[in-house]
């Protein structure tokens, strides 16, 4: 299309999307939007590592054909006061990726602000914020270096739709009418009232986006974060249609969190995604003090908006934050943070918003080595403590500089050879550690791994003792004692007799059938005492229900089977006592 003020330059090619798969050629023309304040400043410092990352990774085979696009206050001048011109959305779409500075809202101009207007205007359901630590960087952590998710932030429901009506008017007063008088609502008197939609479409699309995600990126867990257990019709909702896209549209290459535990006894398969769910506050806990057990999270949009700043703070703070806004295949790369305009033209600013930014970008068309580049080669230059004042102040011994003089360092440093394969090959053997690790805990201390890692025993395969220790019905007693002596357990499996039960032996058995009767352990075979038949349950059933059986049957423990009837483990009420004890759990209202 014939554009007035935007030029595209004539060497690069459009990238295009068929089948919903994108095409990028080797000379790709992207868009990118200066930004106001200090968005001129940080926007020709990444320009010129992006393309200095690129050169070098491709030897000139490829190169970005840069196509300046207008919002904001240059807009204004531009397009005669129009600080969101049609033209530029028409760009974006024309062009599929593009990257922007910080964005002022004009005050009192009809905007709620150009970022929400950009991306309702484009459909860019999720605001997607990678969060990961940089070597060098200064952190409130101990260990920052824990912190690597991706989390994708519904972009276009929950508050951003939101329907509020003010304490007072007649439309307040008519809607809470209905509420107390039609739905028999409970709330006080002029209480100002809002709506949040959440919708299984909106749902959908963002958590079949996240999967997704994770799969292209050999993630290794999606988590649902939301309130569901207050908000069950909304944030409830999330979760439940979350769960319900896994299972529908990546079953072939997802389990949930109950399998890992109940069917695989906490041994990620290879190629499997777990999918898993925690509520939102207590994920901001666990972001805290066990980070590396999340990959990729899940989130509304309020939820994700708090969650996304806080985890980059843990990181070095929301000026090196970087974070994109998508739709199916439209992507706009963006600085998250404001545009600190008393810093403006003031050559002072992090780049590292921005530059990141770019950064996910060069991943996003697949040029992953330019990406690389760049991520491997800013570590070295904080090592060599160049840095800009605000990292300056944090750190002993720093040189400050500014903010092209920081861009020349990090270009030095990517021109002065990386090795690429060395530093790759040492970060994958690094996360296949930290994988390796999990699963030995995981293991080892399945319930204890549960509720640390932030998840609320509710199964009996989240609870029931995996190592069974079997004996056949001529065992003696004696003998089976010995057993149950050297292993430190207090019953003992007993194998199919020839009707094909499965038995149990307890302490109890003993007590009350051998010693209470004046009887021998030596001469008294387990088949003579163990109990048949056995009540079996599935792994996946709920305490509550294991609680009921046991009490409705006057036992102390059920044999845990798998689909295939042979015994998984055994839940005793003992085990169902000290997961209540140690969890807090509570029943569902």
């Amino acid at each position: 299309m014939a554009y007035k003020h935007v030029r595209l330059p004539e060497d690069g090619q459009k990238i295009t999307v068929e089948n919903d798969q994108m095409n990028v050629p080797d000379n790709p023309i992207l868009g990118y939007v200066e930004g106001d304040g200090i968005g001129p400043d940080i926007t020709k410092a990444c320009l010129r590592i992006w393309d200095a990352a690129v050169e070098k990774a491709y030897g000139g085979k490829r190169k970005i054909h840069w196509a300046e696009l207008f919002m904001g206050e240059k807009a204004a001048k531009v397009y005669d006061g129009d600080y969101f011109p049609a033209e530029t959305l028409e760009a974006i779409k024309d062009l599929w990726v593009a990257i922007k500075g910080p964005l002022t809202t004009p005050v009192g101009e009809g905007f709620r602000s150009l970022n929400v207007s950009l991306r309702q205007e484009l459909d860019l359901y999720a605001c997607v914020r990678p969060v990961r630590h940089y070597a060098g960087v200064p952190s409130p952590l101990k260990d920052p270096g824990k912190v690597d998710v991706v989390i994708f932030r519904e972009n276009t429901e929950d508050v951003y739709c939101g329907i509020e009506y003010q304490s007072g008017t007649d439309e307040n007063k008519k809607l809470a009418k209905f509420l107390k008088e039609e739905m028999k609502a409970d709330f006080f008197d002029d209480a100002g009232l809002g709506i949040k939609p959440i919708s299984e479409f909106g749902t959908k699309r963002l958590v079949r986006k996240a999967i997704q995600y994770a799969i292209d990126n050999g993630r290794e867990s999606v988590t649902l974060v939301h309130k569901g257990n207050i908000m069950k019709f909304t944030e409830g909702a999330f979760r439940a249609w979350g769960y319900e896209v896994a299972r529908e549209e990546f079953g072939h290459c997802t389990i949930t969190e109950d399998q890992l535990y109940s069917e695989y006894n906490g041994r990620q398969p290879e190629g499997k995604i777990v999918i898993k769910d925690r509520i939102a506050d207590i994920i901001f806990q666990l972001m805290l003090l066990r980070p590396d057990d999340f990959d990729v999270l899940a989130t509304m949009n309020l939820n994700g908006d708090y969650l996304s700043d806080a985890a980059a703070a843990e990181v070095g703070g929301i000026g090196i934050a970087p974070g994109a806004n998508m739709s199916d295949n439209i992507a706009v790369f963006e600085a998250t943070h404001g545009t600190a305009p008393k810093y403006a033209d003031k050559n002072k600013v992090n780049p590292g918003s921005l530059l990141f930014s770019g950064v996910n970008m060069l991943e996003y068309i697949g040029w992953q080595e330019a990406a690389d580049l760049i991520s491997l080669a800013y570590p070295e230059v904080l090592a060599d403590k160049i840095v800009t004042y605000d990292f300056a102040r944090n750190m002993e011994g720093a040189t400050e500089v500014g903010t092209k003089e920081f861009a020349d360092a990090l270009i030095e440093q990517i021109n002065g050879g990386i090795d690429l394969e060395t530093k790759r090959k040492q970060r994958s053997e690094k996360l296949a550690r930290e994988r390796k690790q999990r699963e030995i805990r995981r293991l080892l201390q399945p319930m204890e791994e549960m509720i640390a890692s932030g998840r609320t025993p509710t199964s009996v395969s989240d609870v029931m003792t995996r190592t069974l220790i079997t004996v056949t019905d001529d065992t003696s007693v004696h003998d089976a004692m010995h057993e149950m002596r050297k292993n430190e357990v207090s019953s003992l499996v007993v194998e199919p007799n020839d009707s094909g039960e499965w038995g149990i032996m307890t302490r109890r058995d003993i007590v009350t059938k051998i010693v209470r009767e004046g009887k021998s352990p030596t001469d008294i075979t387990v088949g003579e005492i163990a109990s048949r038949p056995v009540v079996t349950v599935a792994p996946e059933t709920h305490l509550r229900e294991a609680a009921n059986t046991i009490a409705e049957k006057n036992i102390s423990r059920l044999l845990v089977a798998g689909k295939d009837g042979e015994p998984m483990g055994i839940t005793t009420e003992t085990d169902i006592f000290g997961a209540i004890e140690q969890s807090g759990w509570l029943p569902e209202a």
